[in-house]
């Protein structure tokens, strides 16, 4: 299997390549618009056809380039069973595979920084965990239906139960980390180490962030699979 982590400066986002070489066949997670350029290119270098493009979920931070992608390439998009975008080829279950060659991605339902939020646990060995768990930090739950006691609920029982050696992927990260385990993140990560639900919910209660600048824009335009709505003058 070939892995890449690909890195968005402006929305401090990492998108994923996944591919089969025998196949030459690959997978783009959480792809962005401003960088379908950079990644039709390195699917060119690297002879792959682009098979599947998966979202972690609705992003509020970022006009996802799955429609794009989907537009050029012909690949399937995907989102979380229940994420509001009838647009996607596909929506995914909870536990339910995608199988491309030699690579198995199981969906992980991970609700609580949005409610249709899902991580991907790839050949049960790397586990891409979108904004649910960041490295040393998590996603917010004060917008799209967050809820920061079923965030608790979901890094706790779905992520934390994973083998510790289990490498972690988030969909960002604001530090330049790029990789973390679920050991260390169960350890380490103040977030959750230390602390119960309710002191958790609490903490992310009174975080008192700004919302993030494209918000208005992203998550409409995300739920037609990265299509911006028409603007009236």
């Amino acid at each position: 299997m070939l892995f890449r982590q690909l890195y968005d400066s402006e929305s401090s986002t990492y998108t994923y390549l996944l591919a089969d070489l025998e196949l030459k066949e690959a997978i783009l997670i959480d792809p962005v618009l401003e960088q379908v350029e950079r990644d039709l290119k390195l699917l060119k270098e690297l002879g792959l056809s682009l098979g599947y493009c998966l979202e972690t979920h609705i992003h509020a931070d970022h006009i996802t380039g799955t429609g794009k992608l989907r537009e050029l390439t012909g690949c399937m998009g995907i989102v979380s069973a229940n994420a509001k975008a009838d647009c996607a080829n596909r929506h995914i279950q909870d536990e339910e595979d995608l199988e491309l060659g030699s690579i198995v991605v199981e969906a992980i339902a991970t609700p609580g920084h949005t409610d249709s939020h899902m991580a991907y646990l790839v050949n049960g060995e790397r586990v891409l965990t979108g904004d649910a768990l960041f490295i040393r930090g998590c996603g917010r739950t004060d917008f799209q239906s967050g809820d920061a006691g079923i965030l608790y609920d979901s890094v706790t029982s779905r992520l934390f139960t994973l083998p510790d050696a289990t490498l972690v992927y988030p969909a960002h990260d604001y530090r330049g980390q790029t990789v973390s385990t679920i050991g260390e993140e169960k350890q380490w990560n103040p977030r959750f180490a230390g602390r119960d639900r309710e002191n958790f919910i609490q903490f992310m209660d009174n975080l008192n962030l700004p919302d993030p600048k494209k918000m208005m824009e992203a998550v409409p335009a995300n739920e037609k699979c990265g299509r911006k709505l028409a603007t009236i003058e």
